[in-house]
């Protein structure tokens, strides 16, 4: 009985470092994210929408690097796979974070920034869980 609560407390803290490691990478892949976003939109008068996609593009494949070699630490030799699989989930999450921004911004008049950091908390969770349980499935 003891051994099975040792194993448990293992896998329960392993997750944890795992979603912290996540979150770390998260915040990385949040300033390119909005930095990208901000250049693209105020800078260089890209519509918000499209900046939008530009900035999470971006965020995202920095973020599959740094997952793959930091958080999970995979070693599937299958590189271009893992990379589509995480991108999907990225890309459902990319339609998550346009369909938030859109809801909160053009349509109850939230500040758009704000509605992004609102959007951006939501597919956070999104990708975490999808990316364990598919992407990095096993590892």
């Amino acid at each position: 009985m003891r051994l099975l609560f040792s194993l448990s407390s293992f896998f329960e803290k392993a997750f944890l470092v795992k979603f912290m490691r996540f979150c770390v990478v998260g915040f990385s892949g949040t300033a390119i994210d909005f930095g990208l976003t901000w250049l693209c939109k105020e800078i260089f008068k890209i519509p918000k929408f499209i900046a939008n996609t530009i900035g999470f593009v971006v965020a995202a494949t920095s973020n599959y690097i740094l997952n793959r070699i930091w958080t999970w630490g995979s070693q599937n030799e299958q590189v271009g796979v893992e990379y589509v699989k995480f991108f999907a989930v990225s890309l459902i999450g990319l339609g998550l974070n346009t369909l938030i921004l859109y809801i909160l911004n053009e349509k109850l008049k939230w500040n758009f920034y704000l509605s992004k950091v609102f959007a951006t908390g939501v597919v956070m969770l999104w990708n975490f869980f999808a990316n364990n349980f598919f992407t990095f499935a096993g590892v």
